[in-house]
C-alpha cells in the first residue's frame, strides 16, 4: 500500500517542499525492493543498504509529512554513502526544514546554480526510474535472440539514464536488475572524437581493467567496449576509448550528462556488474530510448530475423549468383569502403566447376539496431561444406528495410 498523509497541520514547516518535490520529481511513493539477483550480487561486495531504495523512502515520508522518518533516512543514506552529493543536499534541505519553510529544493545559500542544477536532474532520473521500471511481462525490442552461451545482455536507456540487465532464458528475456548511469556531456550519437557524446549501436565487452591498474577518476575498475565497430566504421565514425567505469574517489555519483562519452555507474554498482559480464560474450545495446514489447511482437520480430538469415543460407546454396546478390542493398557498403560490385566479386563468387554447395548456421544472435532505421544486424557461424571440404566462419551482417524488403547494407567475416 502507498503511505498516506497524517497529521496534516497549517503551517507545517516541511508542507511548501514536500508538495514542491513531489510536482518536480513526479516521486512513486512506493516501496521499491532490490531484486534477488541483486541482493545476491550485493551481498559479495557490499552490506550497505541500496542508495535508491533509502531516496525513495525519503521522499515517501516527506510526501506523508512525516519529518522525522524522513530525516531518519536521509542519515542512514549519508552516513552508508558519505560523498553521495544528493544524499547530503537532501539531508541538509531536512535539517533547515525543522526551522523554517524550505520553498526550493536544494535550499542552499550562495550555491552554486550549475552544480544545484546536475543535482536536481541526477534525482529527478533516480527517482522515475523507480516509477517507471521495465515491465516484466514485456521484452526490450533491441535484443531479439542470444547464443546460449551468452547469459546476460546489458542495455543502456540514455533517456532514462539507467542501464538494464537480462538474463537469457533461451526463448524469452528476464529482467534482472538496473542501475543509474551517467552519460556523454552532449548526450547519445556519438560521430567523432572528442564530441562528448556516447555511441549509439550495439557492443560486446572486451576487457576488464582492474581499477588498481587505473588512475582514480575511473574508479574500481572499467569495461570497455568495442567502439567503434564494423558500421560505426562503414559510416566513418571516429573515437575510441568507450568504457563502462567508476567514479572518482571523492564522488558517489556523477549527474546524467556528465561524461566525455562513457557510461559511468558508481562504483558499487560497477564492481556489481563487473562480477557478471564474459568478455567477448557478453553484449552492450546503447539506445536513446529504449522501447519494451509484448512476446507475441517480439517473437514475430524475432522470426523475422530468422527467416531472413536462413532465405540467404538457402541462396548461397542455390549456387545462383543473381539469386544471392538480390538479398543485398544497392547502397552496399564494406567496412573497407567497397561498394557491393566489388565486395561481392570478391568473397561471393563460387568455385568453378562445383556443382552443390551445403550450408548450416549456428549460435545466432539478432539485434534490432538502436537508431533513426530499421535494421537488424544478425551474427552467426557459417558451416559449409564442398566436396570433401569443409569450411566454418563467423558472420556479422547488418540488415535494413528498404520499402517493404529487407536488403543486407554491410557484411563483414570476423
Amino acid at each position: 500500500m502507498c503511505c498516506q498523509s497524517h497529521n496534516r497541520r497549517e503551517g507545517n514547516p516541511m508542507r511548501t517542499l514536500s508538495v514542491g518535490l513531489a510536482a518536480l520529481l513526479t516521486v512513486a511513493s512506493c516501496a521499491v525492493v532490490p531484486s534477488a539477483w541483486a541482493k545476491t550480487q550485493v551481498d559479495k561486495v557490499r552490506v550497505k543498504p541500496d542508495p535508491e531504495v533509502l531516496l525513495n523512502d525519503v521522499y515517501r515520508d516527506l510526501n506523508a509529512h512525516h519529518l522525522r522518518a524522513a530525516q531518519a533516512m536521509a542519515d542512514e543514506l549519508v552516513d552508508a554513502y558519505p560523498n553521495f552529493r544528493l544524499g547530503q543536499l537532501i539531508r541538509g534541505d531536512l535539517l533547515m526544514m525543522h526551522t523554517h519553510t524550505v520553498t526550493t529544493f536544494g535550499a542552499v545559500p550562495n550555491a552554486p546554480e550549475d552544480k544545484l542544477k546536475n543535482l536536481r536532474e541526477e534525482a529527478v532520473a533516480r527517482l522515475k526510474s523507480l516509477r517507471d521500471r521495465p515491465d516484466p511481462k514485456l521484452m526490450p525490442r533491441s535484443i531479439l535472440q542470444l547464443r546460449k552461451d551468452q547469459k546476460y545482455a546489458l542495455i543502456v536507456d540514455a533517456k532514462r539514464s539507467r542501464l538494464y540487465v537480462y538474463e537469457n532464458q533461451g526463448s524469452r528475456l528476464k529482467f534482472v536488475t538496473d542501475y543509474y548511469i551517467s552519460q556523454g556531456r552532449l548526450g547519445v550519437n556519438k560521430l567523432k572524437e572528442g564530441d562528448q557524446k556516447t555511441p549509439l549501436g550495439v557492443y560486446y565487452i572486451t576487457a576488464r581493467l582492474s581499477g588498481a591498474k587505473l588512475p582514480d577518476f575511473y574508479g574500481v575498475g572499467a569495461l570497455p567496449i568495442n567502439y567503434p565497430n564494423e558500421w560505426d566504421k562503414v559510416n566513418g565514425r571516429s573515437g575510441s576509448g568507450i568504457w563502462l567505469h567508476g567514479t572518482p574517489s571523492d564522488s558517489f555519483s556523477r549527474p546524467p550528462l556528465s561524461s566525455d562519452g562513457c557510461v559511468v555507474l558508481t562504483n558499487p554498482d560497477l564492481h556489481q556488474l563487473s562480477a557478471s559480464v564474459e568478455i567477448g560474450k557478453t553484449p552492450v545495446v546503447i539506445s536513446d530510448d529504449v522501447e519494451f514489447v509484448s512476446k507475441a511482437k517480439w517473437d514475430a520480430e524475432r522470426a523475422t530475423a530468422n527467416h531472413l538469415v536462413d532465405a540467404w543460407r538457402r541462396d548461397v546454396e542455390s549456387l545462383n549468383s543473381a539469386r544471392l546478390m538480390a538479398n543485398y542493398s544497392h547502397r552496399f557498403k564494406s567496412e573497407i569502403g567497397e561498394n557491393l560490385n566489388s565486395w561481392f566479386t570478391k568473397h561471393q563468387q563460387f568455385l568453378p566447376g562445383v556443382a552443390k554447395v551445403s550450408v548450416s548456421l549456428r549460435d545466432l544472435t539478432f539485434f534490432l539496431y538502436p537508431g533513426p532505421e530499421d535494421m537488424i544486424v544478425s551474427t552467426f557461424t557459417q558451416d559449409a561444406v564442398i566436396g570433401k571440404s569443409r569450411h566454418s566462419i563467423r558472420k556479422r551482417q547488418y540488415w535494413a528495410k528498404e520499402g517493404a524488403q529487407w536488403k543486407i547494407v554491410s557484411e563483414i567475416n570476423l
